[in-house]
């Protein structure tokens, strides 16, 4: 919200030598992040003066159009003589009024101005445009031509009211009334403790039943309806120059009387409005939600196909606006046009336009509002207002006010027919205690304080120790205490709350959670793995993508109400999307080998969602109230995945390299199992994203059973194109917490012991079918507590064993901790391996 400090004081008497930046500092402190001050005209320096064009000479030879001017400036050159000006601009014409700067005068950006010699003629001066005195670019990079009324010689700084300073406050979302004069006005004058002269007290007519028809069928969205009319307006009326400078100072162009004098309403009150052409209408206005499919014509031009939520404003051929963010282009105010006679194509030079409007000040639903402003990607000035709250009973004040300035400025009639349709509602009250805002703040304000405080907010308050307060109607964000407590808080100043330091208790360092979680990655980058955080939210297409099965649980989510980008409004429940984003971005820019890693939350919908109460902020919950929060929280389990794609050996001087594969996505998820201290158990596995023939499924042994806990390989091809990933992509992901559970908590150095090993290989044959992990599960029982290490060294198929056979080859190593082995023991322990192995999975000693 751009504010004009001349604007502001017309509300708030201020100090004569006060600044922008001394009306910065106050607004700042209480609450309000005023980002800049503005100097408009800074530097300027006349003299500047109205001029009257009295002759125009067309300078020929030169490659643009070139103009010599005598202009008459009064006394202001100090001779009374015409002054001669050389311009290339030609939207002015012999009579107009023009600003005119002269010699020794200063421009903003520090651009002197001097006679000089141009195009063969001395120019003695300027004709200004707006953007050279510092007015902004209109767009049509014009003369400023001026109303016929103004005095030759009249000061242009003055008229045109050049030096100002603008505040440009970034409003937060809970304090919708500053996007006004009114609201601004109000916080300055709490501020500075002088009186509001409120623009809304205006006397209003009471409703009657000769105005607009109107037919509200949509109450929830639409509460307050008043229209007003106001019959011949003289369509060759323009906005004065006040007019157009207050709204180019607030940051907004200039279209047409009428339009002009809508937005200066929204800007002053903070209630948007629209005129309509009354003699475009067809039927009373209605309000309604829109059918599905119906289009509309919105002012912009843009064709819209409408939702059934969205709220239109409607007559008897259908939609004619779109409720709170734009209006429609059939009954938009026309600007004046010269109508051509009928006969041989003269023209009569009668201007016809909007002579007779409808104005339309309406309260719709916040909620509505925004939701269509985000369907439709349309944001306006009205939307912005409607989405962060406008205070209702301002409705009937700002269309009296647009009717004043109707009357006086464009000549017109209004009409006595007032309509307003109101859906009654009770105040806003809120009990508090009187010394709540104390308790929040460790501060003692004392009771009349917030008294004070409140009722300078706009509040009513009654009582005695236990207050009863009624919001103003213009803070919809008042709801309880606290809100009420803030307000205090914030009037008495932030900076005089007590600063005091947290004292934690001692003692207490990471959890054990937290110290695994650290291992991981410490381990995962020591294996050469980079950490890639991504956002949490993901779009329900990528479950596709990923070719998981439609029943899959991954498939349902937890959606927000309002997702940052409603191409992502669900939360993650699997972290390779958002690896596998990051591994095609980094590979598209020209980094092709990658290893990515990412420990974090995935979120799934609790089976029967329960409602949380909103948390105290005087005290900490009780232990019922945290409960109670969490219950209303999805399962939110950690994940870890990694991501692989590209070489995962460099080659050089040292030899070939050789790229990622299956493996490496295992050995990766090996790596965090052993900084769990838990057993990984690898099988055959086949699941969504990974290629059936190069997954391997990851199990742990928990509560005597075997649990799957993710998956690990080589990415499906088709996975790979429809996300664009390089090929032979591949990826393991698990879950952390299930690991930690089946884990033997924190990994205990291994004892060394003084006594050699005693290794032996051992190759058994058993059927294709069998997995290793079996095999070697068994020979793991089999061989006993002299059993140190076990390893598959190799895996061979052909003729030799026969067809549907296969040879996996280990290798043992047997070690005590308190003698040496002797090699019948090491045998024995062998021989028992083999015979557990033989009698779980059939398989035989190969070569016996």
């Amino acid at each position: 919200m751009r504010v004009p400090l001349s604007w502001l004081r017309e509300y708030v008497d201020l100090p004569a030598g006060e600044t922008g930046r001394d009306v910065q500092a106050k607004l700042i402190a209480v609450g309000l992040e005023v980002e800049t001050v503005e100097s408009l005209g800074a530097g300027l320096k006349g003299p500047l003066v109205v001029g009257e064009v009295l002759t125009i000479e067309e300078l020929e030879g030169f490659k643009k159009p070139i103009r010599f001017c005598t202009v008459n400036v009064g006394t202001a050159n100090g001779t009374g003589e015409p002054q001669e000006i050389v311009c290339g601009a030609r939207n002015f014409a012999v009579g107009d009024k023009v600003v005119v700067v002269l010699p020794g005068a200063v421009l903003p950006g520090d651009f002197a101005i001097s006679a000089r010699k141009t195009y063969g003629k001395t120019s003695h001066g300027m004709i200004c445009s707006g953007d050279e005195l510092g007015m902004g670019d209109d767009g049509s990079g014009g003369i400023i031509v001026l109303p016929p009324e103004y005095e030759v010689g009249t000061d242009a700084i003055e008229l045109l009211e050049l030096v100002d300073e603008v505040l440009d406050i970034a409003v937060t979302p809970d304090r919708g009334y500053c996007l006004s004069m009114r609201g601004v006005a109000r916080e300055t004058a709490t501020a500075y403790g002088l009186p509001l002269r409120d623009p809304a007290l205006l006397d209003v007519p009471a409703p009657n039943a000769y105005g607009y028809r109107v037919k509200v069928e949509e109450p929830q969205g639409c509460d307050r309806f008043t229209a007003r009319t106001v019959t011949g307006l003289n369509p060759e009326a323009r906005s004065p120059i006040w007019l157009q400078r207050r709204l180019q100072k607030a940051g907004m162009r200039t279209v047409s009387l009428a339009v002009d004098i809508t937005n200066y309403v929204m800007l002053e009150l903070g209630q948007p409005l629209h005129a309509y052409d009354r003699d475009r209408l067809d039927g009373p206005i209605g309000v309604r939600r829109a059918a599905p499919g119906e289009k509309f014509t919105s002012l912009d031009g843009v064709k819209r196909v409408l939702d059934a939520e969205d709220l239109v404003i409607t007559d008897s051929s259908g939609p004619i606006g779109l409720a709170g963010v734009m209006g429609g282009a059939h009954t938009e105010v026309a600007d004046p046009v010269t109508t051509a006679s009928s006969e041989a194509g003269s023209t009569t030079g009668e201007a016809v336009g909007t002579t007779n409007v409808v104005i339309e000040a309406a309260h719709f639903d916040h909620v509505a509002i925004a939701r269509t402003s985000r369907r439709h990607k349309l944001s306006s000035e009205a939307s912005r207002r409607f989405e962060r709250g406008v205070d209702p009973e301002a409705a009937s004040a700002a269309a009296q006010r647009t009717v004043d300035l109707l009357v006086l400025l464009a000549g017109g009639t209004a009409e006595a027919g007032v309509t307003e349709i109101v859906t009654p509602s009770g105040p806003r009250t809120i009990s508090i205690s009187a010394d709540h805002p104390d308790r929040v703040a460790g501060v003692t304000y004392g009771r009349e304080t917030v008294v004070r405080r409140l009722q300078e907010v706009g509040c009513d308050v009654y009582g005695q120790d236990e207050l009863v307060v009624t919001a103003p109607s213009w803070r919809p964000d008042l709801r309880d205490p606290n809100d009420l407590a803030e307000e205090v808080i914030r009037l008495e100043g932030y900076e005089n709350l007590p600063s005091t330091l947290p004292k934690p208790p001692a003692g207490r360092g990471l959890t054990e959670r937290q110290r695994l979680h650290r291992r991981v990655g410490r381990a995962l980058a020591g294996a050469g793995f980079v950490e890639a955080l991504n956002y949490p939210f993901i779009a329900e297409s990528v479950f596709d993508q990923l070719g998981l099965d439609a029943g899959d649980s991954c498939r349902r989510v937890v959606k927000l109400v309002n997702p940052l980008s409603d191409e992502e409004p669900a939360l993650r429940t699997t972290l390779l999307p958002g690896l596998l984003g990051a591994l095609r971005r980094n590979h598209g820019r020209g980094t092709h080998d990658l290893a990515l890693f990412e420990s974090g939350l995935v979120f799934h919908p609790c089976e029967k969602p329960a409602t949380a109460a909103v948390p105290p902020v005087d005290r900490r919950p009780t232990d019922e109230e945290i409960a109670g929060l969490n219950a209303a929280l999805p399962a939110q389990p950690r994940h870890i995945a990694a991501v692989l794609g590209g070489a995962r050996e460099q080659a050089g001087w040292w030899g070939a390299g050789r790229p990622a594969d299956w493996a490496d996505a295992v050995e990766a998820a090996r790596t965090v199992a052993r900084e769990a201290g838990a057993v990984l158990t690898l099988r055959k596995g086949q699941y969504g994203p990974w290629h059936p023939g190069r997954c391997a499924g990851l199990y742990v042994t928990a509560d005597g059973a075997e649990q799957l806990i993710g998956h690990a390989g080589e990415l499906h091809p088709r996975v790979v194109k429809a996300l664009g990933l390089p090929e032979r992509t591949c990826a393991m992901e698990l879950d952390l917490d299930r690991l930690e559970l089946a884990g033997r908590g924190a990994v205990q150095a291994p004892h060394v012991s003084t006594f050699p090993v005693a290794t032996q290989d051992v190759a058994l044959v058993v059927d294709a079918s069998v997995p290793a992990a079996d095999v070697e599960a068994a020979l793991r029982e089999g061989a006993g507590e002299l059993l140190e290490s076990l390893r598959l060294f190799d895996v061979f198929t052909g003729e030799q064993i026969g067809e549907g056979r296969k040879s996996l080859a280990y290798a043992l190593r047997f070690r005590a901790n308190d003698r040496t082995l002797t090699v019948e023991e090491a045998t024995a322990a062998r021989d028992a391996a083999v015979s557990v192995a033989a009698a779980r999975t059939g398989a035989a000693l190969r070569g016996a």
